[in-house]
């Protein structure tokens, strides 16, 4: 997004880590919703498919966990550090519902 545009919205640069923490949950919904499913579907055409989509969401969770590790949005293994991350996060949630 647009510098300017992320300023004038008051979110500054943590749009790409609202945007990567959105779609790291949504990945998790996904492995969960494809394991479910697997367990429900009795075609083995159809258990199939769901096992490679369930296969594509575990590497795209890898990936953007990787990602967002490098870029300092998440720190899954620093308790401490996660907590500093996720207070900034909330305070800019909260300046945001005040303006």
């Amino acid at each position: 997004m647009n510098g300017l545009i992320q300023n004038m919205m008051g979110m500054g640069g943590m749009t790409d880590q609202v945007i990567a923490t959105d779609f790291l949950i949504a990945t998790k919904a996904a492995i969960k919703d494809y394991s479910v499913a697997i367990t429900e579907v009795t075609t083995p055409k159809v258990r199939a498919v769901l096992r490679e989509h369930l296969r594509d969401a575990v590497d795209t969770h890898e990936k953007l966990t990787n990602f967002m590790i490098a870029k300092g949005f998440y720190a899954p293994h620093d308790l401490r550090e996660q907590l500093l991350v996720d207070l900034k996060a909330s305070e800019t949630a909260v300046n945001l519902a005040q303006k």
